[in-house]
């Protein structure tokens, strides 16, 4: 669904449990701001908690049409919800027969972002559970991805956004989200540039520290000047690069990150750093890919 002027809607996963209302109140608000359409996808491949059969085992075809009944209701508030929250919004259904990520990951083809929510389970829970969503969604799906603790955390003043920074050329991609985010809320942004000093040490730490300096000055550089009305400050911080960024979270109003890794297998194509970060960040995680949609 795109809107008159071509433009991508934002994609959000909507969760059955109507009391899981937060990655959508993010997904509504990120839609007001940008002035996009905003699609509501709920997957479904078993019954959703408002269905309970009966007497004795239903027919597949009653069983199907109950599915499909209780998935049309849950789709219809969620779309209350958002229109009640913000009526500019252009809010549009759609019910999906399939695992939530591959549902997910197809429509990312067509998005400019996907949100949904977090479990924050642990590391093989997220490999071998049915809610199994943020993994394999975020190593596959072609544009940003956002991943929305269920439960608030409290904010800082100034708001502020977090990128981390790591000096490649996919770092890029992130800063550049990581600005346009911090300018729609008027926050500040703190681009870190994490350094994990080898166990062997180094000759010259200072020297070391001083690249990192210059790489973190060279992938923000000229993007200030394009979002002239966000206050960067940019730090170097000695430490292991999830527990910096977690940390960073804490009070943040989101965590930008891009996704690294290689590889056929999930937590390959992530990498260690943005995995960690979906584990156990306290705040949204904005998860950037190498390459986005044109």
């Amino acid at each position: 669904m795109t809107d008159p002027q071509g433009r991508q809607p934002i994609v959000a996963g909507v969760d059955p449990d109507p009391g899981k209302r937060t990655a959508l109140a993010w997904a509504a608000d990120e839609a007001d701001r940008r002035h996009l359409p905003l699609m509501l996808v709920l997957a479904q491949n078993v019954p959703t908690p408002g269905y309970r059969p009966t007497g004795g085992l239903p027919s597949w075809e009653a069983w199907n049409k109950a599915l499909h009944a209780t998935g049309d209701r849950v789709l219809e508030e969620a779309v209350v919800f958002v229109e009640s929250r913000h009526p500019r919004v252009r809010v549009s259904g759609l019910l999906a027969e399939g695992h939530p990520a591959w549902v997910l990951r197809e429509q990312a083809q067509h998005a400019t972002m996907v949100v949904i929510g977090s479990w924050h389970l642990g590391a093989l829970q997220e490999l071998f559970t049915s809610a199994a969503v943020a993994l394999p969604l975020v190593a596959h799906a072609p544009c940003p991805v956002v991943v929305v603790p269920d439960a608030e955390h409290p904010t800082q003043q100034p708001p502020y956004f977090v990128v981390g920074v790591d000096g490649s050329p996919h770092s890029a991609a992130s800063v550049d989200l990581a600005f346009e985010e911090a300018a729609l809320r008027g926050a500040v942004l703190r681009a870190l540039y994490v350094w994990h000093p080898p166990l062997l040490g180094v000759l010259n730490e200072e020297a070391a520290v001083q690249e990192c300096r210059r790489l973190l000055s060279e992938t923000v550089a000229g993007r200030n000047a394009a979002h002239p009305e966000v206050e960067l400050r940019h730090e170097v911080v000695q430490g292991h690069p999830v527990q910096v960024l977690t940390k960073a979270s804490e009070h943040a109003l989101g965590l930008v990150v891009g996704t690294h890794g290689h590889g056929g297998f999930t937590g390959m194509l992530l990498g260690s750093v943005s995995q960690g970060v979906l584990h156990h960040a306290h705040c949204p995680v904005i998860t950037v890919p190498h390459t986005q949609n044109p």
